[in-house]
Protein backbone atom coordinates (compact mmCIF):
# COMPACT_ATOMS: atom_id res chain seq x y z
CA UNK A 1 0.00 0.00 0.00
CA UNK A 2 0.73 3.38 -0.61
CA UNK A 3 0.91 6.25 2.25
CA UNK A 4 -0.02 9.25 0.01
CA UNK A 5 -0.94 11.52 2.45
CA UNK A 6 -5.01 12.49 3.15
CA UNK A 7 -4.31 16.13 1.79
CA UNK A 8 -2.41 15.14 -1.12
CA UNK A 9 -5.00 12.68 -2.41
CA UNK A 10 -7.90 13.91 -4.59
CA UNK A 11 -11.35 13.00 -2.88
CA UNK A 12 -14.28 11.33 -4.93
CA UNK A 13 -17.98 10.95 -3.83
CA UNK A 14 -20.32 8.93 -5.69
CA UNK A 15 -23.97 9.25 -4.99
CA UNK A 16 -27.08 7.75 -6.20
CA UNK A 17 -30.86 7.51 -4.65
CA UNK A 18 -30.81 4.79 -2.26
CA UNK A 19 -26.66 4.49 -1.79
CA UNK A 20 -27.21 0.55 -2.11
CA UNK A 21 -25.90 0.06 -5.56
CA UNK A 22 -24.31 2.01 -8.14
CA UNK A 23 -22.51 4.57 -5.90
CA UNK A 24 -21.80 1.15 -3.73
CA UNK A 25 -20.08 -0.44 -6.67
CA UNK A 26 -18.35 2.40 -7.35
CA UNK A 27 -17.35 3.81 -4.80
CA UNK A 28 -15.76 0.11 -4.00
CA UNK A 29 -14.23 -0.67 -7.48
CA UNK A 30 -12.29 3.16 -6.80
CA UNK A 31 -11.16 1.76 -3.41
CA UNK A 32 -9.99 -1.35 -4.81
CA UNK A 33 -8.40 -0.11 -7.66
CA UNK A 34 -6.65 2.94 -6.22
CA UNK A 35 -5.44 1.31 -3.35
CA UNK A 36 -5.15 4.25 -0.75
CA UNK A 37 -4.00 7.22 -3.75
CA UNK A 38 -7.90 8.30 -3.95
CA UNK A 39 -10.31 9.28 -0.96
CA UNK A 40 -13.64 7.72 -1.72
CA UNK A 41 -17.24 8.49 -0.37
CA UNK A 42 -20.88 7.74 -1.16
CA UNK A 43 -23.93 8.66 -0.15
CA UNK A 44 -27.57 8.22 -1.30
CA UNK A 45 -30.14 10.98 -1.39
CA UNK A 46 -33.08 8.90 -0.09
CA UNK A 47 -30.74 5.76 1.58
CA UNK A 48 -31.88 2.76 1.46
CA UNK A 49 -31.58 -0.21 4.72
CA UNK A 50 -29.19 -2.07 3.61
CA UNK A 51 -27.10 -2.71 0.26
CA UNK A 52 -28.89 -4.73 -2.71
CA UNK A 53 -27.91 -8.41 -2.02
CA UNK A 54 -27.79 -8.80 -6.42
CA UNK A 55 -24.94 -6.08 -6.14
CA UNK A 56 -23.31 -7.92 -3.13
CA UNK A 57 -23.20 -11.08 -5.40
CA UNK A 58 -21.96 -9.33 -8.06
CA UNK A 59 -19.19 -7.66 -6.92
CA UNK A 60 -18.02 -10.93 -4.66
CA UNK A 61 -17.74 -12.15 -8.40
CA UNK A 62 -15.27 -9.25 -9.42
CA UNK A 63 -13.57 -10.38 -6.26
CA UNK A 64 -14.75 -7.92 -4.19
CA UNK A 65 -16.71 -8.26 -0.74
CA UNK A 66 -19.01 -5.11 0.03
CA UNK A 67 -21.32 -7.29 2.64
CA UNK A 68 -20.32 -5.19 5.42
CA UNK A 69 -21.25 -2.11 3.47
CA UNK A 70 -23.99 0.18 4.90
CA UNK A 71 -26.00 3.26 2.80
CA UNK A 72 -25.35 6.55 4.11
CA UNK A 73 -27.49 9.53 3.33
CA UNK A 74 -25.92 12.53 1.11
CA UNK A 75 -24.75 15.37 3.32
CA UNK A 76 -23.60 19.09 2.53
CA UNK A 77 -20.07 17.87 4.15
CA UNK A 78 -19.26 15.30 2.03
CA UNK A 79 -19.93 17.33 -0.64
CA UNK A 80 -17.50 20.09 0.66
CA UNK A 81 -15.05 17.79 1.43
CA UNK A 82 -14.79 16.14 -2.10
CA UNK A 83 -13.07 17.42 -5.53
CA UNK A 84 -15.06 15.22 -7.71
CA UNK A 85 -18.74 14.48 -6.86
CA UNK A 86 -20.46 11.99 -9.40
CA UNK A 87 -23.83 11.67 -9.80
CA UNK A 88 -26.38 8.38 -10.80
CA UNK A 89 -29.67 9.48 -11.31
CA UNK A 90 -30.22 11.45 -7.78
CA UNK A 91 -31.22 14.58 -10.05
CA UNK A 92 -31.15 17.77 -8.53
CA UNK A 93 -31.26 16.36 -4.74
CA UNK A 94 -27.19 16.63 -5.14
CA UNK A 95 -26.09 20.30 -3.36
CA UNK A 96 -23.68 22.52 -6.13
CA UNK A 97 -20.85 24.21 -4.88
CA UNK A 98 -18.47 26.31 -6.71
CA UNK A 99 -15.05 24.62 -7.60
CA UNK A 100 -16.07 21.31 -7.38
CA UNK A 101 -15.99 18.91 -10.31
CA UNK A 102 -19.55 17.37 -11.13
CA UNK A 103 -19.76 14.37 -13.82
CA UNK A 104 -23.33 12.72 -14.03
CA UNK A 105 -23.05 9.38 -15.04
CA UNK A 106 -26.25 7.60 -17.00
CA UNK A 107 -26.51 3.87 -15.30
CA UNK A 108 -29.56 1.43 -15.76
CA UNK A 109 -30.58 1.74 -11.44
CA UNK A 110 -30.30 -2.31 -10.30
CA UNK A 111 -32.90 -1.70 -7.78
CA UNK A 112 -35.20 -4.73 -7.35
CA UNK A 113 -33.03 -6.60 -10.33
CA UNK A 114 -31.54 -10.35 -10.09
CA UNK A 115 -27.68 -11.13 -10.38
CA UNK A 116 -27.96 -11.36 -14.04
CA UNK A 117 -29.37 -8.06 -15.00
CA UNK A 118 -26.61 -6.20 -12.28
CA UNK A 119 -23.39 -7.85 -14.16
CA UNK A 120 -23.50 -5.77 -16.96
CA UNK A 121 -24.01 -2.40 -14.85
CA UNK A 122 -21.15 -3.76 -12.57
CA UNK A 123 -18.76 -3.77 -15.64
CA UNK A 124 -19.90 -0.48 -17.28
CA UNK A 125 -19.36 0.83 -13.70
CA UNK A 126 -15.90 -0.77 -13.23
CA UNK A 127 -15.18 0.78 -17.21
CA UNK A 128 -15.79 3.97 -15.95
CA UNK A 129 -14.25 4.15 -12.61
CA UNK A 130 -11.15 2.81 -14.31
CA UNK A 131 -11.47 5.68 -16.93
CA UNK A 132 -11.36 7.95 -14.12
CA UNK A 133 -8.59 7.29 -12.87
CA UNK A 134 -7.23 7.93 -15.95
CA UNK A 135 -8.38 11.69 -15.41
CA UNK A 136 -7.28 12.15 -11.78
CA UNK A 137 -3.94 10.66 -12.83
CA UNK A 138 -3.90 7.83 -10.66
CA UNK A 139 -2.19 4.46 -11.63
CA UNK A 140 -4.74 1.47 -10.57
CA UNK A 141 -2.99 -1.30 -8.63
CA UNK A 142 -3.00 -4.27 -10.96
Amino acid sequence: MSSTPAADRPSVLFVCVHNAGRSQMAAAFLTHLADDAVEVRSAGSAPADTVNPAVVEAMNEAGIDISAETPKILTVEAVQASDVVITMGCGDTCPVFPGKTYLDWKLDDPAGQGVDAVRPIRDEIEGRVRGLLTDLAVQPRA
